[in-house]
Formats: C-alpha cells, structure tokens, sequence
C-alpha cells in the first residue's frame, strides 16, 4: 500500500465537531495565555544568562586581578636584613 492510496486517519472536514462561540473564545484566551508564558519565560532564559555570563565574567576578572597583583609583588622586599644603625 502506498502513501497515495493510504486513507488520513482522520477525515476533519466530515467529523469535525462544530465549535460554538464560548469555546472559540476560550481556545482564543488559552493560546494568549501561552503565548504570555512563552515570553516570560523567554525573558527570565535570557536574564538567566546575562546574570551567569555577568558572574562568570565577574569571577575571571577577580582570577585574573590576583594573578596580576601576586606578579607585581617583589617577594624579596620582605626578605631583605633590616640596616643596622651603628651606635658608635
């Protein structure tokens, strides 16, 4: 059997039951409410990730900033003999 000769499951235009005006408003009020969750949803994704690259970001810098400073540090300045005053 091909796909030509193969029957649609289901016939909509014969057994289609006639939606009234109360459930066309109701499907209407849903597919709004969807689409609003949609785009909260979208919104809270995208500050999700702006607040997760901002931090990522964030704690790099402060890697890279202590690996700087530890670099311009001299070390032997706290090692050095402090001069001795002579007394004489």
């Amino acid at each position: 059997m091909s796909a030509s000769e193969q029957e649609p499951k289901i016939k909509y235009g014969e057994n289609a039951p006639k939606l009234d005006r109360a459930q066309l408003q109701f499907m209407k009020l849903i597919e709004e409410q969807n689409l609003d969750r949609v785009q909260k949803l979208k919104r809270v994704r995208r500050n999700n990730l702006l607040t997760a690259g901002a931090l990522g970001l964030s704690v790099v810098a402060i890697y890279g900033y202590s690996i700087f400073s530890v670099q311009q540090e001299k070390f032997l300045d706290d090692f050095e003999e402090p001069k001795k005053v002579n007394t004489n």
